[in-house]
This record gives C-alpha cells, structure tokens and sequence, in this order.
C-alpha cells in the first residue's frame, strides 16, 4: 500500500475522528473506503455486507413482538 499525506482543518479532523468512533473504525479507513468506492472498486458484496452491518441492531419487526407472516396470510385474496 502507499500512504498518502492529507491537509485538513483541525475542527474537519475532529469530527471525522468522532464518526469513525461511532462506526467502531480509524479515519485512515473511512477515507481508504471512500477512496475506493470513489475509484469504483467496491464490490456488490461489499455494499450488500455493510447493509447488513448497518442494520443488525435495527430491531425492526413487523410489531412489538416481531410477528411473522405465514404465506397464507400474505396471499390472502
């Protein structure tokens, strides 16, 4: 890998560093992603694997107790 040297203000680098924290990752590899998603080498895979990262904890349910649909019911005519 190269490294890369960037200038940003100080207030720029601080908010990065905090996104980074909430994301449990560096600033070193946001940018590295975004470089590589600017220069189109992110992989389908890799989109539908931060998909589901982004929305493990979500707890979305169809209601309180998470109810599951039968195929019955979803084709109910």
């Amino acid at each position: 890998m190269t490294n890369l040297t960037l200038t940003v203000d100080e207030d720029t680098l601080r908010m990065a560093r905090i996104k980074a924290l909430e994301r449990g990752t560096s600033v070193n590899a946001l940018v590295r992603e975004y470089l590589t998603q600017l220069a189109g080498r992110s992989t389908a895979a890799e989109g539908v694997a931060e998909f589901f990262a982004a929305t493990k904890g979500a707890g979305a349910a169809s209601d309180v107790e998470g109810r599951s649909w039968t195929r019955e019911e979803l084709y109910d005519r």
